[in-house]
C-alpha cells in the first residue's frame, strides 16, 4: 500500500481476485466498502488503507481484493494496491514489533520481515478482524 510493503500469512489467503463492482451497504463503518458476489458467495470487503488510517484507496489495474479465510469465520475481502509475490521468511528474518508503539497503524502489525534489503510489515490479521467486529 503506497510505498510500503505489507505481508499476510499465506495460510489465511483463500484467493486473490481483480477489483470488481462492490455493492455498498448502508450504515457500516467507513472502512467497510460493501460486499461482492464471488462465485455465488457474498463476501464483505474492507479497505485496509482506511482501516489503518491511511489515505483513501486509489484503484488501478494492479488493485486486487485478497479473500481471507480465518478458521471458522466466513470469508473477508481486503483491498490492496497490488499483489507482488510470495516470499518465504525464516524466523531469523522476522523481528517482533515492540509493545510501546501505540498508533493505530502499528497495532495491526505483528512483526517486520527482512527480505534482502526490503522491509515488509507483517499484518496481524486477527487484530484487523477483531477491530472490524468491535468498531
Amino acid at each position: 500500500m503506497g510505498n510500503e510493503q505489507y505481508g499476510i500469512d499465506i495460510s489465511y489467503v483463500d484467493n486473490i481476485v481483480r477489483m470488481q463492482k462492490i455493492t455498498r451497504v448502508p450504515r457500516v463503518q467507513n472502512f467497510f466498502k460493501g460486499i461482492i458476489n464471488l462465485r455465488g458467495e457474498i463476501v464483505p470487503v474492507m479497505s485496509l488503507r482506511i482501516r489503518m488510517e491511511l489515505e483513501e484507496d486509489v484503484f488501478t489495474n494492479a488493485s486486487r481484493i485478497i479473500i481471507l479465510k480465518i478458521e471458522q469465520q466466513s470469508a473477508l475481502g481486503i483491498i490492496v494496491d497490488e499483489v507482488k509475490e510470495v516470499v518465504t521468511l525464516g524466523t531469523n528474518e522476522i523481528d517482533k514489533v515492540s509493545g510501546d508503539m501505540k498508533n493505530a497503524k502499528v497495532s495491526f502489525i505483528d512483526g517486520i520481515g527482512k527480505n534482502g534489503d526490503e522491509l515488509i510489515s507483517l499484518l496481524d490479521i486477527h487484530s484487523i478482524i477483531e477491530e472490524k467486529e468491535n468498531a
